[in-house]
């Protein structure tokens, strides 16, 4: 055989080289075939997933897409309002409405029938829209709405119609599940979708952002306390036969607004405008709208419910060191007016009789020892030359006498006169007095307890100490009698002011005011009632001041309250107020 037959055969480099670099190629090419395979997986799954969740929600919800002009008047969903405790007292509700959109269809009139015709048929489901204006608005060829918030059952009935042109959309509307209770602290929503008076008003911004729907806004409110101030405050107005009346439950070492009643109230879920107007005249008068708020936005003389402040701003100045120390009682001639009480008491009276007896003329007395600078610093110090410290927008400005005070008018603000305050000044002055004396802004939000303002000390804790006995005293001997609520060791004072006029005041048209706290022996809470122009009537006896009209509201809303805020009656606990016993005259009598 030829050798060279036998030789191997040698495959040129070139060609295994070529036949790699086409494996690699093909095999580069199958995955990325593949990986694009899967991006497209991927992706189609996603969107399955979104839709399927939208699907979801839509159908949970009942919520609509938005589109065209009907979208833009939409009201923007907004964050839920809840009390204290987590009950809802302001959120969003999915409705049905009435909406006119001519171009429904793309050819020809707006409308199948004729706008009477169309009109006739809406009245026999709604009877009460008016004819004449609903043909003006099926005649117009104008988008809007022909009603809101209409039934399930009635969208029905406008479908059998056959008009195209009347849609009934699910949309969002703000409901208030507990109806006119706390609204004046809510407010409510225009049909812009704006908040309007309260805390809609003043966390608008908060409600309509993402943080803000997501987690529900909390208020110190609590809903079954503000029912309750409400409930006797309403009974109060109707056994008085007041034209008005306000009251606050407040925490005293917090500042938050457990309750804020003014009445008479309106329902949020259907404002009238009536509700919210008011004229020069009705603010002259004091016939305020529904929607006014008198608690913050509305300033009163309060008569001798100041009495305790001046006193305890005496004893802080030590102008008072001796409980015992008496002071003339005869009536006071000073610059030309004549300072007097409702009844004579005696020759003199000490601080404790001035106080259960609610004297002027002994007040006047030691506001002037104390002297207008002390006292102007006093009241500065409880905010009461300043709009009240709260969230609400409207806040009442008091009327306030700039620079140095006269005599007179010193001697008339320490009995509650020359000033008007609101009734939350009132709350928050009383907050300081009870608590160790430390002034701290009213809140309606709810305060982390970690969190409680640190506020400025207005009295000594000795001051405060002795306060809470003499206030104390007056609801066991003096003018605050009919506030008692045993076992709830009840501390307040009663006031009793002539509204101004326009020729002075107005002798048969009182501010009856009662401020207290409880329970006296370690305060929790202060509560005011104020009833505004109370009549004398048979439930009354025929009386129109605070001994007769708002002292018994509180001594029917802190049982109803006490036990709901962990205070239970204990009629063998109390306020010690021996030291003071032995000061209290034989018999007392009112205002």
């Amino acid at each position: 055989m030829n050798a060279s037959a036998l030789s191997p055969i040698v495959i040129p480099t070139t060609v295994s080289t070529g036949r790699r670099k086409l494996v690699n190629v093909r095999q580069r090419s199958l995955l990325m075939a593949k990986m694009r395979t899967l991006w497209v997986l991927v992706l189609f799954t996603l969107i399955s997933v979104l839709a399927l969740f939208r699907i979801a929600f839509l159908g949970v919800t009942g919520a609509t897409p938005r589109h065209g002009e009907l979208g833009d008047l939409l009201i923007p969903n907004r964050g839920t309002i809840v009390d204290r405790n987590g009950v809802p007292l302001a959120r969003d509700f999915r409705v049905y409405s009435l909406w006119f959109n001519p171009k429904a269809m793309t050819e020809g009139s707006a409308l199948i029938h004729s706008p009477a015709q169309v009109a006739d048929g809406l009245i026999r489901i709604f009877p009460d829209l008016d004819r004449a204006e609903l043909i003006a608005k099926l005649s117009s060829g104008k988008p809007g709405y022909l009603r809101k918030s209409i039934l399930p059952e009635d969208a029905n009935k406008v479908h059998a119609l056959g008009e195209p042109a009347l849609e009934y959309p699910l949309e969002a509307t703000r409901f208030y599940p507990q109806g006119s209770m706390a609204a004046h602290v809510l407010g409510y929503v225009d049909t812009y979708g704006k908040g309007q008076v309260g805390m809609e008003q003043a966390f608008n911004d908060h409600l309509l952002s993402q943080e803000g729907r997501a987690t529900p806004s909390v208020l110190s409110i609590d809903f079954r306390v503000q029912g309750a101030l409400e409930d006797e405050l309403a009974r109060g107005m109707a056994l008085s036969k007041a034209k008005g009346a306000a009251g606050v439950v407040l925490d005293v070492d917090t500042g938050e607004l457990l309750a804020l009643a003014s009445l008479p109230s309106f329902d949020p879920n259907h404002v009238q405008p009536s509700d919210m107007m008011i004229s020069a005249q009705q603010a002259a008068d004091g016939d305020v709208p529904h929607g006014f708020n008198r608690v913050t936005n509305q300033v009163y003389e309060l008569g001798s419910t100041f009495k305790p402040i001046t006193v305890a701003a005496a004893l802080d100045a030590g102008t008072i060191t001796d409980l015992s120390r008496r002071w003339p009682a005869a009536p006071l001639h000073v610059a030309g007016f004549t300072i007097h009480d409702t009844h004579h008491y005696g020759a003199s009276l000490n601080v404790l009789e001035t106080l259960i007896h609610s004297s002027n003329i002994v007040t006047a007395q030691i506001a002037d020892e104390l002297g207008g600078v002390r006292l102007k610093k006093t009241m500065e110090s409880l905010g009461m030359n300043e709009r009240p410290y709260v969230e609400l927008p409207a806040k009442g400005f008091p009327i306030w006498a700039s620079g140095q005070w006269p005599r007179l008018r010193t001697m008339t603000v320490g009995y509650g006169h020359g000033i008007a305050v609101t009734p939350l000044h009132l709350a928050a002055a009383y907050a300081a007095l009870v608590n160790g004396g430390v002034w701290r802004p009213a809140t309606l939000k709810k305060v982390d307890p970690s969190a409680v303002p640190a506020g400025r000390r207005v009295f000594t804790a000795a001051t405060s100490a002795r306060i809470r006995q003499l206030l104390r005293m007056i609801v066991e001997d003096g003018t605050g009698r009919k506030a008692d609520a045993p076992g709830f060791r009840v501390g307040g004072k009663t006031g009793s002011a002539e509204k101004p006029g326009a020729h002075g005041y107005r002798k048969h048209s009182l501010i009856a005011t009662f401020a207290a706290a409880f329970p006296m022996d370690k305060p929790r809470y202060v509560v005011i009632a104020m009833m505004d122009e109370p009549q004398g009537t048979e439930a009354t006896s025929f009386q129109r001041t605070a001994a007769w009209n708002a002292a018994p509201v509180i001594a029917r809303v802190v049982p109803r309250i006490g036990p709901l805020l962990g205070i239970m009656p204990d009629e063998t606990r109390d306020i010690d107020v021996s030291d003071l016993k032995r000061l209290v005259p034989a018999g007392s009598t009112g205002e």
